[in-house]
């Protein structure tokens, strides 16, 4: 008796219809994009988007974007011309000031920071309530933001908008 070559096929369509498969592919294509895509982003590929939070540019964002590597990373612009939005989760930020002067309201209390400062949110299990204001409004306040998403996942992190910036007129 010979051995036989052997080739197993997958049945048709089965990468469409089976979640097994789907997940796998996914996975396949987020693993392919951390080592692809596109490695500077200018802030003319992206648009303001006002919302309740204010004027934010998405610089990363899986749900938006997927055509960058990090795809573990929210990392946005914030331009604050009166104050943000005011909300609360469990933490983890890092924000860089870029441009102006302002304050912070963290659990209540005022945390004043301008151009070239970097706050940091603690992560607390309750949640960090929060609010940003520019102390000099007509003038630019600016500031960027990153946010590991596996520590928001680790955290089971809840997002309550509490307040709306000025600026959303939804």
């Amino acid at each position: 008796m010979t051995n036989a070559d052997r080739t197993r096929m997958r049945e048709p369509n089965a990468a469409q219809t089976n979640g097994y498969e789907i997940l796998l592919r996914l996975r396949k294509e987020w693993d392919q994009r951390q080592l692809t895509g596109q490695v500077v982003i200018k802030p003319s590929d992206r648009e303001v988007q006002v919302s309740r939070q204010g004027r934010l540019t998405y610089f990363l964002d899986p749900n938006q974007y997927k055509d960058t590597p990090l795809q573990d990373w929210h990392v946005f612009v914030n331009d604050i011309r009166t104050h943000s939005g005011k909300h609360r989760h469990q933490g983890g930020l890092v924000i860089y000031v870029i441009e102006g002067k302002g304050y912070s309201i963290v659990d209540e209390e005022r945390v004043d920071w301008e151009s070239g400062d970097l706050l940091l949110l603690p992560i607390k299990q309750k949640g960090v309530e929060h609010q940003h204001f520019n102390t000099e409004p007509g003038k630019p306040c600016v500031w960027i933001a990153f946010v590991y998403i596996p520590i928001m996942d680790h955290v089971a992190m809840e997002f309550t908008q509490i307040s709306n910036s000025p600026d959303y007129k939804g």
